[in-house]
């Protein structure tokens, strides 16, 4: 199938890229970065989602939402929700598409971090739902992943910082991070295995939100 993956020059994005190539499909990357994935299979569009000049793609049969931000700005709501939005109203609604897929945070449920990236990505849940409805005239789904902390350049503030990576882990049940290939794997399921779950929203975070301390 024909894939588009924004966001797809490093971290999730790149990992989705790549797990798609390997099941043998077609993907196009874009980004404001270059890539350096070489495959046949894969073509690299340098473009700024935040541009709606799109470049020309016809029949996107799966559309990944990789693309985003962390500024502690409203930068974070222009990008992780409004270009989004965008990006997806111009390349889904079209009869090729099977499948839309937002890579969303699990700050859009706790509503943890900060103000702006968190409302961005409650945004961007909520716009999911919203594209689910539409989109099913096309008989195609739309999900959003919420990953927690993922080992990513994104997040080399905190890896770098080894009592603060154990800090952080350890909020979590499992005491880990998640691996971008991981998030790959579910955006993968959720675009080309799964059938009948759309509108939904997947929180993948080692169970973060779970650990608390139960005081009666």
């Amino acid at each position: 199938m024909k894939v588009l993956i924004s966001g797809a020059a490093g971290g999730i994005g790149k990992a989705t890229c790549l797990k798609f190539l390997n099941e043998g499909h077609t993907v196009i990357g874009m980004d404001v970065l270059p890539s350096d994935i070489s495959n046949p299979g894969y073509t690299h569009l340098l473009h700024n989602i935040k541009d709606s000049n799109y470049p020309e793609i016809e029949d996107v049969e799966i559309l990944i939402n990789c693309a985003g931000i962390f500024t502690e700005s409203v930068e974070d709501i222009a990008v992780n929700l409004t270009a989004v939005i965008a990006l997806t109203e111009h390349y889904a609604f079209q009869g090729s598409i099977k499948s839309v897929v937002n890579i969303s945070s699990a700050s859009a449920i706790t509503g943890a971090e900060f103000p702006h990236y968190a409302a961005s990505k409650g945004g961007l849940s909520t716009y999911t739902k919203n594209l689910a409805q539409r989109l099913a005239k096309y008989k195609a789904t739309a999900n959003s992943l919420c990953p927690g902390a993922v080992i990513t350049n994104f997040n080399d503030h905190i890896l770098k910082d080894e009592n603060l990576f154990e800090a952080v882990a350890n909020e979590s049940l499992l005491k880990k991070w998640a691996e971008p290939e991981e998030i790959a794997d579910w955006a993968y399921f959720l675009a080309c295995v799964n059938k009948s779950m759309t509108g939904g929203n997947l929180l993948i975070d080692n169970g973060e939100t779970l650990n608390f301390n139960f005081i009666w």
